[in-house]
């Protein structure tokens, strides 16, 4: 079932890239296995997933422990200053640094570990209450105070779009994000590397890659509901 829903997955990634003129291998599909049991984790890897991404610090180290290796984890959901420690040294890429004071824990800790750590800032695209991130107008300001922290590396930028029925209704947040990375780019700040684009879930992951997302993080169209079992 799982390894039917990313092929699934991967066909429609791969019409989006086409209608784009892009090639797929430039976008990573990134499973997004929060809350899911090891076993469907698992069914996944052998599936030929090696990107997870995880919204709990706690849950994320409790499935590294135990899954393989090769396994590259994504922190995407909020993380919280008092936990950086955990995960500084386990995860590829952080996609949700938003403050100055949480860049200033994850660099404290890549020091103490002796690694660099690769973050996106993410941005509120749409501007909604709900959801944690800088504003489009802030981004840069926030990029340029942490570009000079030791022991990190900017990499990009990550959006959580609104929950939406038409997912063409996300394009234009998208859009925006992509310029954003564009005049951010254009700038050529010191230790910045504006390459990944975080944005594009289950229900709109394919418009995301028409916009130019080099990372799409699907939960719900490859491992099923939270209900879901095997």
């Amino acid at each position: 079932m799982i390894a039917q829903n990313i092929s699934n997955v991967k066909k429609i990634m791969n019409l989006a890239a086409e209608k784009a003129g892009r090639n797929t291998e430039d976008i990573t599909l990134i499973s997004v296995s929060k809350t899911k049991p090891v076993s469907m984790l698992l069914e996944a890897y052998e599936a030929g997933s090696r990107d997870f991404g995880e919204n709990k610090v706690q849950e994320l180290i409790d499935k590294y422990e135990v899954m393989p290796q090769d396994i590259r984890w994504h922190m995407i959901g909020h993380l919280q200053r008092n936990k950086v420690k955990y995960i500084v040294g386990k995860v590829a890429l952080i996609h949700s640094v938003d403050s100055l004071k949480l860049a200033e824990e994850i660099s404290k800790e890549a020091l103490k570990k002796e690694v660099t750590v690769s973050v996106l800032i993410e941005v509120n695209v749409a501007g909604e209450e709900s959801k944690y991130g800088v504003s489009p107008q802030e981004a840069e300001e926030l990029i340029r105070q942490i570009a000079i922290l030791p022991g990190i590396k900017i990499e990009g930028l990550m959006t959580i779009a609104p929950y939406v029925d038409n997912s063409e209704d996300n394009r234009q947040y998208f859009a925006k994000l992509r310029q954003l990375l564009v005049d951010i780019n254009s700038k050529n700040i010191d230790n910045v590397n504006m390459n990944v684009l975080s944005m594009g879930m289950t229900g709109d992951y394919a418009v995301a890659i028409e916009e130019g997302a080099t990372y799409v993080r699907v939960g719900t169209g490859i491992f099923g509901d939270r209900q879901y079992t095997v």
